[in-house]
């Protein structure tokens, strides 16, 4: 054996990333309930009819419609007359088993007034991103509307020369966009996804003579489809049925600038001084400034008006401004907003002659909601209660959607530009009924008989019933993701997280455990939820990939309205942050209601 001193070794370290192939072993449940349906080892179509009617609870599904699964499974499977057990599972894991009917559509009955559905609602429609400085454009509004949003919000100010009309977010840094623009790209797209009426809320910062002008825009833009009242206050809304195919324009009439007793020569009170005259106790919400206070204004977390140039915030407006009056502008109104002079008795007060819409922004409803609950909800039961987002929300977050919907309140605006956990309840909400953009409040806050008790969101409920949730396994994202996306040198750990988002006493989360290195997880855990108020509660589903040295990754996510879960084996698709469905990403579940 020889050596020498000038040998030079030199070293490689090598890491081997390790990825398992995906698992395609079903779960046990699964094997025992194709054992118990099947003969032979072959489910036919009298075995795949009793399955479905007696374990899916799919009671009206026909053996003709059990053959036309089998036939649609016909090329992965030796058998012809029936499933393996194979076949079997690519069914339930597939995408001809979601969790939601899909041959449900709008089934609820739509021909009861406005006041009696939740609608799916924007805020700021026009923006592409934050209240402060982003552009202004008519394509985040064409997305809202083809994702089945029922109101738009303009915000209409002059443009530098005073001859036309600008969309933007007023006193702030954002670029503006032409009203005109905006009108057309309703039109085009107002019906795209649903064929029920598309509310127009608009925020006025006109004059008289550019009122006149908007009220020329939108005649010629939407003509016949244009919603006119027969009188100038409704006495009751419209049926969404009657309404079909129909924009409605929503705005304080002009008429209230001139009427209001509360003006005075040197301007109305806006924001904090405002809010303190109707709350009667120091608020926390501040005048409207100009951009050069924006900096200053924000470090405060509790401002919460600072860019919230909602009618209701200035709901006196200039009255300078509106010295004379557009007639044409005014007869566009279809919905009048606008607060009663006085407290919140005053707002919440139900006129039997007339209906009305109220906006308060979120930070108002929670106060509102401690001591007026139940006035909030008989309030809701005729008129409509529009809530949008605290001002200081500039990156385009939202709040809790449910604080709203278990009051009543129809319209909860939201920026749908944004994304995260509360516009993922908005979109579960709104998958109901057929996903058009309207569904039915619970019956208990519609009632309206003398006798019978206004619904109190403060009162503890007895269990009503029990949702089972098990998780078997997730799949599809050695599909849709980079290999490292997750982990550089082995394969993800996944969780899920479970829960439930409705009243407080419904409201919960619970979390599988983390499977170590494996891109199809096999988690088979059980969670048992309790639910109080089932009307008003959606199912909460997350992915998360564990990492031990940095936050989290997100790995999908869904949510479901309780009301339209299908019980049974069910295969659930996750959507991205921004709620787009992903492509091959999903979970298999079961859901059984005890």
């Amino acid at each position: 054996m020889s050596s020498s001193r000038n040998t030079t070794y030199k070293y490689c370290f090598c890491f081997r990333r390790r990825f398992r192939g995906a698992l395609t072993e079903p779960p046990e449940d699964i094997k025992r309930e194709f054992e118990r349906w099947a003969e032979n080892g072959v489910m036919g179509v009298d075995g795949l009819h009793r399955f479905l009617c007696e374990f899916q609870g799919e009671e009206k599904t026909s053996k003709e419609e059990a053959q036309y699964i089998l036939d649609r499974f016909k090329h992965h499977n030796v058998f012809r007359k029936g499933f393996n057990l194979d076949t079997f599972f690519r069914y339930l894991f597939g995408e001809d088993n979601p969790p939601l009917s899909p041959s449900l559509g709008v089934h609820q009955d739509m021909t009861a007034p406005l006041s009696h559905y939740y609608i799916h609602t924007g805020h700021n429609s026009y923006l592409t991103g934050n209240q402060l400085n982003s552009d202004c454009s008519d394509v985040p509004i064409i997305k809202a509307l083809k994702r089945g949003v029922r109101v738009v919000e303009l915000d209409m100010w002059p443009n530098a020369t005073n001859d036309n009309v600008h969309i933007l977010h007023g006193r702030t840094l954002t670029a503006p966009v032409e009203l005109i623009k905006c009108l057309r790209s309703i039109k085009e797209h107002a019906f795209s996804a649903s064929p029920y009426p598309v509310v127009i809320t608009l925020e006025d910062h006109l004059t008289p003579d550019l009122q006149a002008k908007v009220a020329e825009m939108v005649h010629e833009t939407f003509g016949d489809i244009l919603f006119y009242p027969e009188s100038d206050c409704l006495q009751e809304f419209p049926s969404p049925e009657q309404l079909k195919h129909r924009i409605i324009i929503s705005t304080k009439p002009p008429k209230e600038f001139l009427e209001s007793k509360s003006f005075k020569e040197d301007g109305p009170k806006v924001g904090k001084e405002a809010d303190e005259e109707a709350w009667g106790k120091e608020v926390t919400d501040l005048k409207v400034g100009p951009v050069s206070d924006v900096t200053v204004h924000l470090k405060n977390e509790h401002d919460q008006g600072e860019f919230n140039h909602d009618e209701e915030n200035h709901e006196d407006g200039d009255h300078k401004l509106h010295q004379r009056l557009a007639p044409e502008y005014k007869q566009l109104i279809a919905i009048h907003a606008g607060k009663q002079k006085g407290g919140v008795k005053d707002w919440l007060k139900v006129d039997p002659s007339k209906v009305k819409r109220l906006s308060l922004s979120e930070v108002e409803l929670e106060k509102i909601a401690i001591t007026y609950g139940t006035d909030l909800v008989r309030f809701t039961q005729r008129n409509l209660l529009r809530v949008y987002p605290k001002g200081t929300r500039v990156n385009s977050s939202n709040y809790n959607p449910l604080i709203g919907w278990m009051h009543g309140a129809q319209m909860v605006a939201f920026n749908m530009q944004g994304f995260g956990r509360s516009l993922w309840l908005m979109h579960g909400m709104f998958r109901a009924n057929g996903g058009c953009g309207y569904v039915k409040k619970p019956d208990f806050l519609l009632k309206t008989d003398s006798n019978t008790e206004v619904f109190d969101p403060q009162k503890h409920f007895p269990v009503k019933k029990t949702l089972r949730v098990r998780v078997y396994m997730g799949d599809g994202w050695h599909l849709d993701f980079r290999r490292t996306h997750f982990d550089a040198y082995s394969p993800p750990d996944f969780y899920a997280r479970v829960g439930i988002a409705g009243v407080p006493d419904d409201t919960i989360m619970k979390k599988t455990r983390t499977i170590e290195d494996n891109w199809t997880p096999v988690w088979d855990e059980e969670f048992t939820f309790p639910l109080t108020v089932p009307e008003l509660a959606l199912l909460r589903i997350e992915v998360h990939e564990y990492d031990m040295s940095e936050k989290d990754d997100f790995a999908g996510q869904t949510c479901l309205p309780i009301t339209e879960l299908r019980s049974g084996i069910r295969a659930v698709p996750l959507c991205d942050r921004k709620g787009e469905k992903l492509k091959s990403v999903k979970l298999l579940m079961r859901f059984e209601f005890v």
